[in-house]
């Protein structure tokens, strides 16, 4: 049995496929095994994925429910003991990154993470994470499955991906496993993936369904925290933010709250709580 096997997922993206295949194939350590599951493209994946099956250990090309069933079928295909989603676009960040981290992927720990650069238009951003993953950091970031090597007997142990979200599937596990049940974690302290940030979960358009989400998750595993989760919705809207912003400048800070004490005065008083 491999240590890792790296699962990638894809429908109709043949351009991106293309790059993720040769990342994966291309890694100077060679004991792992790559599944690719198509969702029955028809943009010429499925003969894209043909030409490299002789270095894929398992794939299908066939109709599915949505990216999280398609991740699903690459998990209850896999028999390594660790995966890794490097789905269509997203690429490792170099040819050494499995042959780098293998022998840190150990008995000791379920969850490896390290930083990934996020890629859009052009723009390469790079993602750093802290070793400690508090509560509070999941209110409003996560860990990217792309750069996360996750052992894979979690998710027979709790549960798979939820299939009825559209986005937050992943977030869920990682909040669940990390501060429902406490899974040992260890930050890897390396870059570990070219995350595609192109995709539906990077599209603002979606942000409330992806909110909503992580609502019926905070409300499904921590319903004392889930009013909480309001307050860190008003504390990251863009007025709070340009507040904050203000208050940097000392001159800005200075008018603000010369304004905000003469609209003071025609309000009634702030009552002690």
């Amino acid at each position: 049995m491999s240590v890792i096997s790296v699962i990638t997922v894809n429908f109709n993206d043949k351009n991106g496929l293309q790059k993720t295949l040769e990342s994966v194939t291309n890694q100077s350590y060679k004991d792992f095994e790559f599944i690719v599951i198509d969702g029955g493209s028809t943009d010429g994946s499925k003969e894209l994925i043909e030409e490299y099956q002789d270095k894929i250990t398992y794939w299908v090309s066939e109709k599915d429910s949505g990216v999280f069933n398609a991740m699903n079928k690459g998990i209850k295909a896999a028999t390594g003991e660790f995966v890794i989603f490097m789905n269509g676009g997203d690429c490792f960040n170099d040819n050494l990154v499995l042959q780098d981290n293998v022998s840190s992927l150990t008995s000791e720990y379920d969850i490896y993470y390290g930083d990934n650069y996020k890629q859009s238009n052009g723009s390469k951003r790079l993602k750093t994470y802290t070793e400690k993953l508090h509560f509070s950091f999941f209110y409003t970031s996560s860990i990217n499955h792309q750069s996360t090597f996750i052992r894979k007997s979690l998710f027979d142990k709790y549960f798979y991906y939820n299939e009825n979200y559209k986005i937050a599937s992943d977030w869920e596990f990682f909040v669940y496993t990390i501060c429902h049940q406490n899974v040992a974690y260890k930050y890897l302290k390396k870059t570990i993936a070219i995350y595609d940030f192109t995709g539906i979960s990077s599209n603002p358009k979606f942000r409330d369904l992806y909110n909503e989400e992580k609502k019926q998750t905070f409300q499904k595993y921590f319903p004392a925290f889930a009013d909480d989760y309001k307050e860190v919705e008003v504390l990251n809207s863009k007025r709070f933010l340009q507040f904050q912003h203000i208050r940097k400048n000392k001159l800005s800070w200075k008018l603000l709250k010369g304004f905000i004490s003469i609209l003071l005065l025609f309000l009634p008083k702030i009552g002690k709580k």
